[in-house]
């Protein structure tokens, strides 16, 4: 899955964006049409339109970003393996009746993967080398299930729609606050403080941000382990707990810094704060939770509804 934590930031560096247009081009003054008075109901719906906004395009950029990291694209296979591992995608593509994902390598030595896109039936599956050289081919094609499982339940758009409801409470606390602090701390009864708000403002947004970032690093959570499940139905129980586990074994690996939030093997925290803003359970729970499991095949021929 295309982790949450690239997204955050996307999402987080566009709103900004948008923020100082809006704000430059005098848009954001319609909390000042009643004095020092803030107009609640036209501020939320500014707001809601702004967050949602913000997050579609984080999400209808996650695919662009994702090619620029040096990523090989398989257009046409060029080995043994790569031919097994269009294979592979296109089998589970009609397994679970989506369109098969364009399909990519990452030249790394951490053992990870990921898949991100806007839509279920335009998105981008990729393993890095690093697991391909360390995982047999049955727990590769279970990490390919994940994957696919990932782009199958529409996680980034779900994803999407949470972080535009966050985004929108995120502003209107943010706007809300920022006219607090300019009027009543800095006696700005007039709304001449323009660079006061401004900069309030935009501070505001990116600490509401990050403090708001817990309920996407929740769901996150969950939809790994509902991935893993998925895994496990499309290549077999056993292969994705063996797929876990050599991602436990080799675990002390690291992808570059800018695909950190990407990766399928990011190892969970332990620290109670630390786990609120982990992107991944940890690999034990994730094993733990496919053992006490009952899984069910997918049929060949599932078609999604």
């Amino acid at each position: 899955m295309a982790r949450i934590g690239l997204f955050l930031i996307t999402t987080i560096a566009i709103i900004s964006t948008i923020s100082i247009v809006l704000t430059l081009i005098g848009f954001t003054g319609v909390y000042e049409q009643n004095g020092i008075d803030l107009d609640y109901n036209s501020l939320m719906i500014l707001c809601l339109v702004w967050g949602m906004v913000g997050s579609f395009v984080a999400l209808y950029m996650s695919k662009w970003i994702a090619k620029r990291m040096g990523i090989h694209i398989i257009k046409q296979p060029s080995n043994e393996f790569e031919k097994w591992y269009v294979s592979i995608v296109e089998k589970h593509s009609k397994i679970l009746g989506i369109k098969t994902p364009e399909i990519g390598i990452l030249k790394s030595d951490a053992p990870n993967a990921f898949a991100t896109g806007a839509l279920r039936n335009s998105s981008l599956v990729v393993l890095s080398t690093g697991l391909v050289k360390k995982m047999n081919r049955n727990e590769v094609e279970a990490v390919i299930g994940h994957e696919m499982s990932h782009v199958s339940n529409g996680d980034m758009v779900t994803l999407a729609l949470i972080q535009g409801i966050v985004n929108s409470f995120v502003f209107f606390f943010a706007f809300v606050v920022a006219h607090f602090i300019s009027r009543v701390i800095f006696r700005d009864s007039r709304g001449g403080g323009f660079w006061i708000q401004f900069f309030i403002r935009q501070f505001l947004i990116v600490f509401f941000s990050i403090l708001a970032s817990p309920i996407i690093f929740w769901f996150s959570r969950r939809r790994e382990f509902r991935a893993d499940f998925g895994g496990a139905q499309l290549a077999g129980k056993q292969n994705m707990i063996l797929a876990l586990e050599a991602l436990q074994k080799h675990s002390a690996a690291k992808l570059p810094d800018q695909m950190v939030a990407f990766g399928i093997s990011n190892r969970g925290q332990k620290n109670t704060w630390r786990k609120l803003f982990s992107t991944h359970p940890p690999l034990g729970k994730r094993i733990e939770a496919l053992r006490d499991a009952e899984i069910v095949a997918l049929p060949e021929q599932h078609q999604s509804t």
